[in-house]
């Protein structure tokens, strides 16, 4: 969940707290439309917070399907240096191998 979305949901959280309670204060005082107003206000906060927690969850999932994608591809990337290193070594063991053979066979003058 990103920084500006967490401040949004604070401030759904927030609006649908302070409407909810406004709601009740209202119909302590037997107001009715501005009971009513409140409790409308309240529906859209808690409908507002719900888009919002279900838009950061998706983004959360698709996020971590993404890292797992890096993931793997950064693994197969590692195998395949591996392999290659591997084989550069193979290659220097038969290149020296092979000068040790030479330097080995080559008559040695003045002895």
């Amino acid at each position: 969940m990103t920084k500006r979305s967490k401040i949004w949901v604070a401030v759904a959280v927030i609006f649908t707290l302070i409407n909810l309670g406004g709601g009740i204060y209202a119909a302590v005082l037997a107001e009715g439309l501005h009971a009513a107003t409140h409790a409308v206000l309240t529906v859209v906060g808690v409908y507002i917070l719900r888009r919002l927690l279900r838009s950061t969850s998706q983004a959360s999932a698709s996020e971590a399907s993404l890292a797992t994608d890096r993931l793997d591809h950064l693994q197969q990337s590692v195998d395949a240096v591996a392999i290659e290193v591997e084989r550069i070594g193979e290659g220097q063991r038969y290149a020296t191998k092979l000068a040790a053979e030479r330097a080995g066979a080559v008559p040695r003058k003045g002895l």
